[in-house]
């Protein structure tokens, strides 16, 4: 009960004070997609200017997860790849993409052709630090085959991991969009296809104009 009940008193006590202050409010953004900050960022660069008088805050540090943190009023917006419902909670798909194997030009894998679990057995897998259990190259591709990489290691930044794969010295299963952005790197479809959607989520009721307003420019600028 404290868990639920102290971030909302927390949160009342800063939209007093923004209030006091002569400020309309604040939001604060969870993020679940490491690699959706760059298109964040072109989200928050209008919002900003057409609303001066919102303070504006992103976070990934969750005490509990990014959706025990939307539901315990930590955050107001979460951006997440991989919604769960729950009551009181709505999702909105701003846009898809579809996951990729990210491998250096000149892997061995490059030019191959219709990719299987078996062929990561002798790599080194990079990804972000997040429990295998939410990572879809595992839950979608490795798990159901039994198959595992030769090593799994984690970094924490996206430009870290493209210049480990770029460099051959890992594979990593990446957005589409990101490999489009580095020369050195090419993207292979994994199995039949991993196909996602970023949404954003939020809690039901009646929300301030200007999370409207963040809503409204989030679902016309895409990747």
């Amino acid at each position: 009960m404290a868990n639920r009940v102290l971030p909302q008193l927390e949160r009342g006590a800063i939209v007093l004070e923004d209030y006091a202050r002569g400020r309309r409010g604040a939001i604060r953004i969870g993020m679940e997609c490491h690699p959706c900050q760059d298109w964040l960022m072109r989200v928050v660069d209008p919002f900003l200017a057409q609303w001066p008088e919102v303070d504006l805050d992103v976070t990934t540090a969750f005490q509990f997860g990014g959706l025990q943190a939307l539901l315990n009023h930590e955050i107001d917006i979460l951006v997440t790849p991989d919604p769960i419902d729950r009551p009181g909670l709505e999702y909105h798909p701003v846009f898809d993409y579809e996951l990729l194997l990210a491998v250096a030009t000149d892997h061995p894998l490059a030019e191959k052709e219709g990719l299987v679990p078996e062929d990561l057995s002798g790599e080194t897998l990079v990804t972000y630090p997040v429990p295998r259990e939410r990572l879809d190259i595992y839950t979608r591709f490795l798990v159901p085959s039994g198959v595992w990489p030769r090593r799994h290691r984690t970094v924490e930044t996206t430009d870290l991991m493209l210049r480990l794969v770029a460099s051959g010295r890992a594979v990593s299963a990446t957005p589409d969009w990101l490999v489009r952005s580095v020369d050195q790197v090419r993207g292979l479809r994994i199995g039949r296809g991993i196909r996602k959607s970023i949404h954003l989520g939020i809690r039901k009721g009646k929300r301030p104009d200007y999370i409207e307003g963040l809503l409204s420019l989030a679902q016309k600028i895409k990747i």
